[in-house]
């Protein structure tokens, strides 16, 4: 619910689209580039989600490695 919020308020009330198609690919840019790449999240303790998952895979690499 919290991510659609997201959506509505920060790409859709703030975009005018030609076609559907047109939605579709500005709202997945959104969803690919803002929200996930450059937008920071306070459930995650604040990073984006690709550098929390980033942060993930190294200490699961490092974890492996230590076995």
């Amino acid at each position: 619910e919290r991510l659609i919020r997201t959506i509505k308020e920060e790409e859709v009330y703030l975009s005018e689209y030609e076609t559907y198609n047109d939605a579709l690919q500005q709202i997945g840019h959104f969803l690919d580039d803002v929200y996930m790449r450059k937008r920071i999240h306070s459930s995650l303790g604040y990073p984006t989600p690709v550098e929390f998952e980033t942060q993930w895979q190294r200490e699961q690499k490092a974890a492996i490695n230590v076995h």
